[in-house]
């Protein structure tokens, strides 16, 4: 209604046509012309009885009826509290949206959706596959989120865990035991090698005193590699920045 009211605004004929909805852009675009009634040649059927349905039925049939991704996608940001653009991505799969309902039943859902959005997606992505075709469970998306809000892992192990998933039924505690990434460093061990690779990398440190911002990121690196990866890259920026300007 709306789209014809603006094409008599602007003089222009509406044209009798067959037109297409599409759902993620919300609009409808052009398909083909619509002939006239006479040429469709129907014919009158006398005996057609009335069909009728009860409310009873119908209310069934709603029930049934999936959920249309941009409603889902109102209703995640609305009853969760995510970001609309997570709550995007997360819907655009059915079997992904409805994993990510049960993960938040044990998981913060703004915490859920940041790594389902990222790096669930990033992986799955890469393999060529859908959700459905990666196999991962609900359950083994909570076992990971929950070694990370605990901080049995750093975000880099969560990320090479996480690669690990598709096609496998292997619980992601298990993956981090076989790859030997649980256990994060205390803050003592990491303040160590903070001082260590200052020592020890004066022209990285001389580079960061001149702005250079990749300097830092070097040094992290540094540390990193000194913890075997289980420093947490945050705590690590915190305690180098807290070092260099003392």
């Amino acid at each position: 209604m709306i789209r014809q009211k603006n094409l008599l605004k602007r003089g222009i004929e509406i044209k009798q046509e067959t037109r297409a909805f599409l759902e993620s852009q919300m609009i409808t675009v052009p398909m083909r012309l619509k002939e006239e009634a006479e040429d469709y040649r129907y014919i009158p059927d006398p005996d057609l009885p009335p069909m009728l349905v009860e409310n009873d039925r119908i209310e069934t049939i709603r029930e049934e009826m999936p959920e249309p991704s941009h409603i889902k996608t109102d209703r995640f940001v609305r009853e969760y509290g995510i970001n609309k653009d997570h709550a995007k991505v997360i819907t655009s799969e059915l079997e992904l949206a409805d994993a990510f309902e049960e993960v938040v039943k044990f998981i913060d859902p703004e915490f859920a959706a940041l790594w389902m959005r990222d790096e669930l997606k990033r992986v799955i992505y890469y393999n060529k596959m859908t959700f459905k075709e990666s196999e991962i469970t609900p359950a083994q998306i909570v076992d990971l989120l929950k070694m990370l809000e605990d901080k049995k892992i750093t975000t880099k192990a969560g990320k090479r865990i996480m690669e690990k998933l598709p096609k496998n039924i292997e619980m992601p505690s298990q993956i981090a035991e076989e790859m030997g990434l649980t256990g994060v460093v205390d803050e003592d061990i990491v303040l160590s090698a903070v001082k260590q690779v200052i020592q020890e990398n004066p022209e990285a440190v001389s580079d960061y005193y001149e702005g250079k911002k990749n300097a830092l990121n070097f040094l992290i690196g540094q540390v990193m590699r000194i913890t075997r990866g289980k420093a947490d890259p945050g705590e690590t920026h915190k305690l180098l920045e807290s070092e260099l300007k003392a």
